[in-house]
């Protein structure tokens, strides 16, 4: 004989597919999108799951939060997504949405990095671009010595990467530049990896033209074999707090390492991050013997090979800056 209908398990089975047609509702029904066109996302690190469904609801993405909010509930996966910039289709369901955000990699940024940056312009071109802080790139760079070794160019980057991936990044480019044979050329010259990154770094400051650059190395390598001070001012500026300004004679006393005026040799290290050019310059330098360089205030320098000639360029100098 059958038992009779339990009034208990029908109410709890009609509750239950009521639920579970809510999920389904929830998660798969297409998502209210106040905008017919893709919407942007900015995703900070650490930004905690409930404050991205709020940026997503102020965006524009979605017009109310519960719905995510409980399949976050439902699929607790779903709250693990990467930081980055994202461009959301519409049309997606409520699911399909955090999916996207969870699975989805992120946009790259295209970054210009110059020649001749010290770490800290450096730090602020990426934090232009990427989701960096200047300051913090420019402590822990700093601390990793890398002054020298950011190496110049053009490249992407994920929005949302870390000081360190960058740092790593830009440093390994360096090393796929200088390889075993330019290593040995400079061995050739008796310079090692900082002498030459730091005399490299002094030609890039020197001089903007790819052109002069070897013949402003082969002033800085004369003067080196004659022990005569460098007396570059890239250096004494390097040495100065604050941006790069215009120098004083004042400022060529600074009681610095760096201050090529006061000591013969090398600085302890470079003063910027030089590119290919600059690199090449010193290990392929012109062969001359000039031992002076002056701006011709047009555009490039003079070069001489004595104190009176680059008198005479001084002088020739000034005539053109008065002109203008």
């Amino acid at each position: 004989m059958p038992s009779p209908p339990n009034p208990r398990r029908h109410a709890l089975r009609a509750a239950i597919l009521i639920l579970a047609a809510a999920v389904a509702v929830i998660m798969f029904f297409p998502r209210l999108n106040t905008s017919p066109k893709p919407t942007r996302l900015l995703i900070h690190r650490g930004t905690p799951f409930t404050n991205i469904v709020k940026d997503l609801q102020k965006n524009g993405a979605v017009t109310s939060r519960w719905p995510l909010m409980a399949i976050g509930q439902f699929v607790p996966s779903l709250h693990n997504i990467k930081p980055g910039r994202y461009l959301i289709p519409p049309g997606l369901s409520n699911i399909g949405l955090l999916q996207y955000l969870h699975r989805h990699d992120q946009d790259e940024v295209r970054v210009t990095i110059p020649e001749g940056l010290d770490i800290s312009t450096t730090a602020s071109v990426i934090s232009r671009h990427l989701d960096i802080d200047s300051t913090s790139f420019t402590v822990e760079a700093t601390q990793r010595k890398l002054e020298g070794r950011l190496f110049p160019g053009t490249y992407n980057f994920p929005w949302a990467s870390t000081p360190r991936e960058v740092q790593d990044f830009l440093s390994r480019q360096f090393d796929s530049f200088f390889t075993d044979s330019l290593k040995s050329m400079a061995a050739r010259k008796g310079l090692n990896e900082n002498e030459l990154l730091t005399l490299a770094s002094i030609v890039e400051a020197e001089t903007p033209l790819d052109s002069e650059k070897p013949l402003v190395a082969s002033v800085y390598l004369n003067r080196l074999k004659k022990n005569m001070p460098l007396q570059a001012d890239p250096t004494v500026q390097y040495a100065l707090p604050g941006p790069r300004r215009k120098l004083y004679y004042k400022d060529l006393r600074v009681d610095s390492s760096y201050n090529t005026y006061l000591h013969r040799g090398l600085p302890p290290g470079p003063i910027c991050s030089p590119g290919a050019k600059a690199i090449l310059a010193v290990l392929n330098p012109a062969t001359t013997s000039y031992l002076y360089f002056v701006a011709t205030g047009t555009g490039g320098h003079y070069f001489a090979s004595t104190l009176s000639g680059h008198n005479r360029n001084t002088i020739q100098y000034r005539t053109n800056r008065n002109r203008q």
